[in-house]
């Protein structure tokens, strides 16, 4: 009798893990552009081809960053909580965050980038005129 409440939390811990790790699953982080074009030597086609490249990486991440934020909802307000629960969502909620955070990180990342590359493609052209 005292083993089957054990049994029972056992199994639903591996539940939850094995859900855990399914959704975490279900979310692929993108890949960024590995190359951008040098502003300063490429030409508009290959500036445009770049921005088409950025601008695919933030609608990805945009994806991602939906995706991780749906994949561990909070307990409905009002749900009692065992503190072994409330610790399991509070660290959920922390690698949501992260996670959403790592995602922005990136994006901007390259954003910076690309821009650097499209200030060198002004002053380049400026300078050709």
């Amino acid at each position: 009798m005292i083993r089957t409440p054990r049994l029972a939390a056992s199994l639903v811990a591996a539940g939850a893990l094995l859900a855990a790790q399914a959704s975490s699953a279900a979310c692929t982080y993108p890949k960024a552009p590995t190359a951008l074009p040098d502003g300063a030597t490429a030409t508009l086609p290959e500036m445009v081809e770049g921005q088409k490249a950025v601008k695919a990486f933030n609608a990805d991440m945009e994806a991602y960053l939906k995706c991780v934020d749906e994949e561990n909802p909070a307990s409905p307000k009002g749900t009692k909580l065992t503190d072994e629960q409330k610790k399991a969502e509070d660290a959920a909620e922390r690698m949501r965050v992260q996670k959403h955070n790592a995602g922005v990180d990136d994006e901007q990342a390259l954003a910076d980038r690309f821009n650097a590359q499209i200030k060198a493609f002004k002053e380049a052209q400026a300078a050709k005129k």
